[in-house]
């Protein structure tokens, strides 16, 4: 459980220390969908200490998060593949968001072997 809880609250962590200062920025030609982006990606991050506090309780929210770092990572490499992003800031973050979902993995399966030996 201890790690389980220890990958959520990083994943919070790195989460806020990333979005809040795009709070601050200008966000181009269409404000509505970056600060759109950026509020419910804050609330994911709401969730993922949900998540640390009681890992057993909120194990079924897991395959969401998987799906909410899956839903920046798989875009963004796709653009990358096709060359139409560079590499940059947006870039290296999409790939720790890979990482995170591949750690959110294994919590899942980690959290449902825990769950079945209740």
């Amino acid at each position: 459980m201890k790690f389980v809880r220890t990958i959520f609250l990083l994943a919070a962590a790195w989460g806020f220390f990333a979005l809040v200062p795009g709070l601050f920025a200008e966000p181009g030609p269409r404000p509505e969908y970056y600060y759109g982006f950026v509020g419910l990606a804050l609330v994911f991050q709401l969730i993922f200490v949900m998540i640390a506090i009681d890992p057993l309780r909120y194990r079924m929210l897991v395959p969401i998060a998987i799906l909410e770092k899956l839903s920046f990572f798989l875009p963004v490499s796709i653009l990358y593949l096709q060359g139409r992003m560079a590499l940059g800031p947006v870039f290296y973050g999409a790939m720790v968001d890979g990482l995170l979902m591949l750690l959110f993995g294994l919590a899942w399966f980690l959290l449902r072997k825990e769950a079945k030996a209740d």
